[in-house]
C-alpha cells in the first residue's frame, strides 16, 4: 500500500496540516519539526502527491492549449501538432503538465474560454492561431490570465504573442531567387487575406525583389488549386522560370502542374517552398 501523508503525519507526532507546511517550505514551522517531519519521509520513503501539493500552493501545475481538433487537422494544420510536442517537452522539463483544450464549433467561445479560466484547473494558457474570436484580447486583458497566443494577433493587439519573423522569411527567399539567377518569379500564397502570405510577400518587397501582379496567385489552400492557379501562369504569354510556394501543401500542387506541362525541374522551371514539414521531404525532386 503507498505511503499517505497521514502516515509520515503518525511518524513524525504531528498533523497532516503540519507535513503539507513542511513539505511547501512555510516559515512558520520550527526546524526541529521539519527535521521530524523530513526524516519521517525518508524513513517511510514518502513520495508526495504533485496534484496535492500544487493544490496547497494554489497552483495547477498544468497548461492549457487551446486548437482546433477538427478531424483531418493533422493534415490541415501539421505545424500545429509540430508546436504540441516542442510545448509539452518543455514543459515537462518545467514540471508542468500541458491539457488539450478543444475550441468549440457552436456556442459562445468567449462563454468557454472564460469557463476554462475560472475552473482554476491551469496557470496559464496558450492558444492556437486558429482559435482566435473578437473578444479573446479583451477576455484575457481582463482576467489578466498568463496567456501566449500562437502567431500574430494582428495589430494594436495588448495580448502576449510569438510568432515566425514571415517578412524576413520572405527576405531569405528573395535572395535566394537573386543569388540563382531568377528573375521571372511567380508567388502561389494561400488566400488573399491570409495574413502569412502577406508578410512574406512584403519580405521580398521590402528586400527590393519585385514580382508582377501577373504571376502573383492565391488560392484556396488546397493542392488543387495550386494545381490550377499554376497551371494558369504557365499559359501567360511570357511563363515564369520559378515559382516561390507559401507552404509546402501548395508545393505539392506546384510541382503536379510542372510534372503536367513536362518540364524538367530545375533546368526549366524551379520551385522554392518556406517550410520543411511535413511534405517537402517526400517531395521528388525536392524543392529549395
Amino acid at each position: 500500500m503507498a505511503v499517505t501523508i497521514r502516515d509520515v503525519a503518525k511518524e513524525a507526532g504531528v498533523s497532516t496540516s503540519t507535513v503539507s507546511k513542511v513539505l511547501n517550505n512555510w516559515s512558520s514551522i520550527s526546524p526541529a519539526t521539519c527535521d521530524r517531519v523530513r526524516e519521517a519521509i525518508r524513513k517511510l520513503h514518502y513520495t508526495p502527491n504533485a496534484r496535492a501539493v500544487s493544490f496547497a500552493k494554489g497552483a495547477s501545475r498544468n497548461i492549457l492549449f487551446l486548437s482546433s481538433l477538427k478531424k483531418e487537422e493533422a493534415y490541415r494544420n501539421p505545424h500545429m501538432f509540430d508546436i504540441l510536442c516542442g510545448v509539452r517537452h518543455t514543459l515537462a522539463k518545467q514540471g508542468y503538465t500541458l491539457m488539450l483544450a478543444d475550441f468549440p464549433e457552436a456556442g459562445d467561445p468567449q462563454t468557454y474560454l472564460g469557463g476554462l479560466i475560472g475552473k482554476g484547473i491551469a496557470d496559464g494558457i496558450l492558444i492556437h492561431g486558429s482559435c482566435t474570436f473578437p473578444q479573446l484580447a479583451r477576455l484575457l486583458a481582463e482576467s489578466r490570465f498568463p496567456h501566449i497566443h500562437i502567431g500574430h494577433p494582428g495589430p494594436g493587439s495588448r495580448m502576449c504573442w510569438i510568432d515566425t519573423n514571415n517578412g524576413l522569411a520572405g527576405q531569405f527567399a528573395a535572395l535566394h531567387m537573386l543569388e540563382c539567377g531568377y528573375e521571372k518569379v511567380a508567388f502561389i500564397g494561400e488566400r488573399r487575406t491570409d495574413h502569412i502570405s502577406t508578410q512574406r510577400l512584403n519580405g521580398m518587397y521590402d528586400y527590393g525583389y519585385r514580382i508582377p501582379d501577373e504571376y502573383i496567385r492565391y488560392t484556396d489552400s488546397t493542392r488543387e488549386d495550386a494545381c490550377r492557379q499554376t497551371l494558369g501562369v504557365l499559359s501567360l504569354p511570357v511563363p515564369p522560370r520559378a515559382f516561390i510556394c507559401e507552404n509546402n501543401t501548395l508545393a505539392l500542387g506546384v510541382v503536379k502542374a510542372l510534372r503536367e506541362r513536362r518540364l524538367r525541374i530545375p533546368e526549366e522551371a524551379a520551385f522554392l517552398t518556406f517550410d520543411s514539414y511535413p511534405y517537402s521531404s517526400i517531395i521528388d525532386p525536392a524543392p529549395t
